[in-house]
């Protein structure tokens, strides 16, 4: 594994679970048993180096989506198991890791919010067709209106104001918001299927 490479994973714990601003250059180099300077020859600086944290972040992200939906039986097992994975995320990160990136970095947080830089984004398309093919969603919903919703919840989720003073656990706010709009459109198929993997 090359440095950059190296830096990328250890300052993407780092920040997730310490946040942003409380993680220094010096902290990250002493982590990584490496030179300060050293770090500064990948990476101009530190917005530079959240930039590739992100960039690599999504491409996990990407490459568990497309995994767990070659491996699961149907659509809607695979929708529960990325709300999990979803879920485990969101409890490993600090609060102060998506705070940071909106107060200090509201240029990259308005950047990944784009839909063509989000992965779930790009992949609800395919699970759309993928569940209307299996019969689990019905025919006649519009995919490309769907995908809009469905970010709105994304979104709507990262938007801790919005919620700042009910103490909602956002997984479980997505979760539920998520799993509502699915039921609005899919089959008595699809219902069966959401019924049995919501009370497992």
């Amino acid at each position: 594994m090359d440095y950059r490479q190296r830096i990328i994973e250890e300052a993407a714990v780092m920040f997730r679970t310490l946040g942003i601003r409380a993680v220094t250059m010096d902290m990250l180099a002493n982590r990584l048993a490496i030179s300060k300077r050293t770090i500064y020859e990948v990476f101009r600086d530190k917005d530079e180096l959240l930039r590739g944290v992100i960039s690599w972040m999504t491409v996990k992200q990407k490459e568990v989506m497309m995994q767990i939906l070659e491996e699961s039986d149907n659509v809607i097992e695979a929708i529960f198991k990325l709300l999990d994975v979803m879920s485990n995320h969101f409890k490993n990160m600090s609060p102060a890791f998506m705070m940071d990136i909106k107060r200090l970095h509201g240029q990259l947080f308005r950047n990944i919010e784009e839909p063509n830089d989000l992965p779930y984004y790009r992949n609800n398309s395919e699970i759309l067709l993928r569940g209307i093919k299996e019969g689990v969603f019905r025919k006649d919903i519009d995919i490309e209106i769907t995908n809009k919703c469905l970010l709105e919840v994304v979104r709507l989720a990262n938007d801790k104001d919005v919620f700042s003073s009910d103490n909602v656990i956002i997984e479980e706010m997505i979760r539920n918001i998520y799993i509502n709009y699915l039921r609005g459109i899919s089959t008595l198929k699809g219902l069966v299927l959401i019924n049995f993997h919501e009370n497992r």
